[in-house]
């Protein structure tokens, strides 16, 4: 039987052969105090806005051996999703992750080959994957499992590849040799804080869902806040702004995932084509995307208030 050591990096072997860019090993277990303290303030404020399912399951939110029964490992894992061709910049703009298929389906699909081969040499594993679909800290867990360090915006960078990255998890039952967090941190740099439209990072590491466009524009179900209108510039569906101003991404590579990308349909999305988009149009486009989240009504609220902004702008 091999040992922890060969498992692991047998794992990671048949993770990148598989098409993930990133893989990491962590004991499962409670979460750190000063994580636990971090979200209960930050719930407290209310910044997570209507998205009130972040208040539920506590104990499995901070223990995913609550979450998945049994769960001694987690292994974390990321594939990049940084487009090679992007979007006109005068047409409407949509988040680089909403460019292809959604993105909860092809890395499901990748974690359960990965689990299928892991099971093929070890015929006792039990586990379950997930992919932004459970209370789990994943951003934590990345970190603790290094592969790369919480940035000032809240989002996982990884070291010289930047932040553009899908993350999933397997919670498996095994014990395997456990990677160790990076100590990497943004030191001085607050270009992200400071290229955010809408001051939506209060803090560094701290994001007020309210005042943030991605969720103004996807999570958000009513009317768009007047507040925010202003400053939405042209980002139709979700933003990406923290991201690009980030140094890390400079080091940012196309993906190679075909489901990723863009059709020839979505880059033509001008304002022209958007304003008379049909029910049957959005389907047809945005079939198996991630936009579908926003709906048809959605999109058209969205296109409504980034011409408002604009007329501001102009």
């Amino acid at each position: 039987m091999p040992d922890k050591r060969e498992i692991s990096q047998k794992i990671k072997d048949l993770a990148a052969e598989i098409g993930f860019d990133a893989c990491g090993i962590c004991s499962a277990g409670e979460v750190d105090s000063a994580t636990k303290s971090y979200l209960k303030k930050w719930l407290d404020e209310s910044y997570q806005a209507d998205m009130h399912y972040m208040e539920n399951h506590w104990e499995k939110r901070c223990n995913p051996a609550k979450l998945v029964e049994g769960t001694k490992s987690v292994v974390c894992l990321a594939i990049n999703y940084y487009p090679a061709r992007k979007q006109p910049s005068e047409h409407p703009q949509f988040a680089y992750y909403a460019y292809g298929k959604d993105y909860h389906d092809v890395m499901k699909a990748n974690m359960q080959e990965l689990f299928d081969k892991i099971k093929v040499f070890i015929p006792n594993l039990e586990g379950r994957m997930f992919c932004d679909t459970a209370p789990l800290l994943e951003r934590y867990w990345a970190a603790k499992a290094g592969i790369g360090f919480i940035g000032k915006n809240s989002l996982l960078i990884i070291p010289h590849k930047g932040s553009y990255f899908f993350l999933g998890e397997l919670l498996l039952n095994i014990e395997l040799a456990y990677d160790e967090p990076l100590g990497i941190s943004c030191g001085n740099c607050n270009r992200c804080i400071e290229s955010c439209p809408t001051q939506a990072i209060v803090s560094p590491y701290v994001v007020d869902s309210n005042k943030c466009i991605s969720y103004q524009t996807i999570e958000n179900k009513g009317s768009i806040s007047r507040s925010i209108i202003p400053n939405l510039q042209n980002r139709l569906y979700g933003c990406d702004i923290c991201q690009q101003a980030c140094p890390w991404n400079r080091f940012a590579l196309p993906h190679t995932v075909a489901e990723f990308e863009p059709s020839d349909a979505f880059l033509s999305l001008s304002t022209e084509k958007l304003e008379s988009l049909s029910v049957e149009e959005y389907r047809t486009i945005f079939k198996g995307s991630a936009v579908k989240r926003a709906k048809y009504e959605g999109l058209k609220r969205n296109l409504e208030a980034i011409k408002q902004s604009l007329k501001n702008v102009n």
